[in-house]
């Protein structure tokens, strides 16, 4: 399985609630850090991904854009 598991969500993101469901459905601990209410994670994370979007999920080191139940599976039982 994963050996850490960081989420970006945004309070009014339905889709960041979907990826966080997946997650809890693989039971997947994660690291949920909201970057609306934390603006330097969010300079971060767009230094990393240059993407100013949400939800981004990172698998051990992998970052995995959006919605996409097949990248994050694949993530998280490939170490």
């Amino acid at each position: 399985m994963t050996d850490k598991v960081t989420i970006y969500t945004s309070a009014t993101c339905p889709v960041c609630d979907m990826a966080k469901d997946l997650l809890e459905s693989l039971d997947v601990s994660y690291k949920e850090v909201k970057v609306d209410i934390n603006p330097i994670s969010a300079l971060k994370l767009i230094g990393k991904t240059r993407k100013f979007t949400v939800p981004q999920t990172v698998i051990n080191g992998q970052v995995i854009s959006g919605f996409n139940p097949d990248k994050v599976i694949e993530a998280s039982y490939n170490k």
